[in-house]
C-alpha cells in the first residue's frame, strides 16, 4: 500500500511522455529585441486552457495540473473531443508566502488551432478553465536540462538581473504572476531539454509593429 503514491505518480509520468512527444502546434510570436543571455518576444492573442493548482513545491503542481489537462485533451469534456498535444505547457507562480515566492499556480496548455474560437468545455470535476490570454510581450531566458524546484528560481533571477543591467531595467509588467515557466520537452528526454522563464514586460514602443 505504501507505494500506492509513487506508482501514481508514475503512471502520470508516463501518460505525460506520450503526449509531449507528439507536439506540434506552438502559440506564434515575433522577436522584437534579442540580447546575448534574453530575447523580448511579442505573442499574438491566443486561448488557452488553464488549471489552477494550490501546491508549494512547482514541479508537483505542474504534475498534477498537466494531469487534469491530459484527462481533458483526452476526451474528459462535454463535447468528448480528443485534444491534440501542443507546446509548450506554461508554468506560471502566483504571489505569495510559499517557499517558491509563491502560494498558488497556474498551468496552461494551448489550444490548437481548431479549438482557439471554441474550446470544448471541460468537465466539471476538472476544474479547468479557458484562459484568453491577450496580446503581450514577454522577457525570455532559456535554458536547458529539468525544470526542477530549485533550477527555476535560480533560472528567474538570472533573467532578472539580465533584465536590471539592460534597457529593459524599469519595462518589467505589473500582472497577476510574477514569472512563468514554459516546458518543451517529454519527460524521457535527458538531453538537449528546452525550458523557458517569461516575464511580462510593457514594449509599447513595439506596438503595432509586430506581423505574423
Amino acid at each position: 500500500m505504501a507505494k500506492a503514491p509513487r506508482l501514481k505518480i508514475t503512471v502520470i509520468n508516463l501518460l505525460c511522455l506520450v503526449v509531449l512527444c507528439g507536439a506540434t502546434e506552438s502559440p506564434q510570436y515575433e522577436v522584437v529585441h534579442a540580447e546575448s543571455d534574453f530575447e523580448i518576444r511579442h505573442y499574438r492573442d491566443a486561448t488557452w486552457m488553464s488549471a489552477t493548482v494550490n501546491e508549494l513545491s512547482f514541479q508537483k503542481a505542474t504534475l498534477f495540473g498537466f494531469h487534469r489537462l491530459f484527462q481533458f485533451i483526452q476526451g474528459a469534456n462535454l463535447n468528448y473531443s480528443r485534444v491534440a498535444m501542443t507546446a509548450p505547457v506554461v508554468t506560471s507562480l502566483v504571489p505569495g508566502a510559499g517557499p517558491l515566492h509563491s502560494s498558488a499556480y497556474v498551468v496552461r496548455f494551448y489550444l490548437p488551432a481548431k479549438f482557439q474560437d471554441s474550446p470544448p468545455t471541460p468537465l466539471p470535476e476538472l476544474n479547468l478553465k479557458p484562459y484568453a490570454w491577450d496580446s503581450h510581450y514577454v522577457a525570455v531566458r532559456k535554458f536547458s536540462g529539468f525544470a526542477t524546484d530549485d533550477i527555476v528560481v535560480k533560472q528567474a533571477a538570472k533573467l532578472a538581473t539580465s533584465l536590471s543591467l539592460s534597457p529593459w531595467a524599469n519595462a518589467t509588467s505589473a500582472t497577476h504572476y510574477t514569472y512563468s515557466i514554459a516546458q518543451y520537452d517529454p519527460p524521457f528526454r535527458f538531453f538537449g531539454r528546452t525550458n523557458e522563464v517569461w516575464v511580462d514586460v510593457d514594449a509599447s514602443r513595439f506596438a503595432g509593429k509586430a506581423s505574423f
